[in-house]
């Protein structure tokens, strides 16, 4: 289990990749993509709505720990082929949670996935990205900001590497 640091919270604030601000940039930008993994439940939602299926998505049923719409849950409970229900505490990337994305990606071809997290899946993007296979594009919501879209390359695989490294 890796626990977040409050010396960390600052930087985690910025980030890890391409910042969109509009949903049409963020559609136009993720049409040409082969996988992508979606995290938090509104980026997931804005995908679906608009025809676009991520291999793997990770939700905890909350929206800035806020409840949302039933019509939203129920879009996200219907969507995957495998849901897989993990436990992860707020701040952490639990063992549950980095295995079980470490299982999808291995198995991506019998996909989609849907990682039901019972917690909170904020720091999710950080396993994610890590573990990746490199024709996956991983985006996350950045509160207030818009959505970060994020390539696994070997360069974002290395700034993520050194975040883990400090948790």
């Amino acid at each position: 289990m890796r626990v977040l640091p409050d010396e960390l919270r600052e930087t985690l604030r910025e980030p890890l990749g391409i910042l969109v601000g509009d949903e049409k940039e963020l559609l136009r930008v993720l049409r040409a993509e082969k996988y992508i993994v979606a995290v938090g439940d509104l980026v997931t939602f804005t995908l679906l709505k608009q025809g676009i299926t991520p291999i793997i998505c990770v939700v905890d049923f909350i929206i800035e720990r806020k409840e949302y719409p039933s019509d939203m849950k129920e879009a996200l409970r219907r969507f995957g082929k495998q849901h897989i229900k993990v436990k992860n505490p707020p701040a952490m990337i639990s063992d549950e949670l980095w295995d079980a994305l470490a299982s999808a990606f291995e198995h991506i071809d019998n996909g989609p996935f849907c990682l039901e997290v019972d917690g909170e899946e904020d720091l999710a993007a950080l396993p994610a990205i890590y573990l990746a296979p490199r024709d996956v594009t991983v985006i996350y919501g950045l509160p207030n900001k818009g959505v970060v879209v994020v390539p696994a390359t070997e360069e974002n695989k290395k700034k993520v590497k050194d975040v883990l490294d400090r948790m």
